[in-house]
């Protein structure tokens, strides 16, 4: 990757964890809502590759917390085993059905609003 467009990726998925780590223990956020705070309504799909790579980030980053628009745990399969996000956010009070957040509006964080 040319060292220009590295720069502005990097800086891109600073900006997502930088937000991902502002969710509040407890709530839950979308790929779509953190793309919106961007200023990059159309990156949800930048925003989970992103936090698929968050592990290798030396401070903690709470991926988990961060679903699809419909509550799906759709990046589960990033977390080690597939069942090592749905554990995490049953720690938090997150109330999950067949990889779908039951408690989806209740529980949900919009940066938007919040920030």
């Amino acid at each position: 990757m040319p060292r220009l467009k590295q720069k502005v990726h990097d800086d891109f998925f600073s900006k997502v964890y930088e937000v991902t780590k502002r969710i509040p223990f407890g709530r839950i956020t979308s790929y779509g809502a953190i793309a919106r705070y961007l200023g990059s309504g159309r990156s949800a799909r930048m925003v989970g590759w992103a936090l698929n790579v968050s592990h290798s980030n030396l401070e903690f980053i709470p991926a988990h917390r961060v679903v699809n628009r419909n509550g799906l745990l759709t990046g589960k399969h990033h977390f080690g085993n597939s069942s090592t996000m749905e554990q995490l956010l049953e720690n938090e009070g997150i109330v999950i059905e067949n990889d779908r957040i039951i408690n989806f509006k209740e529980k949900f964080w919009d940066p938007g609003k919040e920030l």
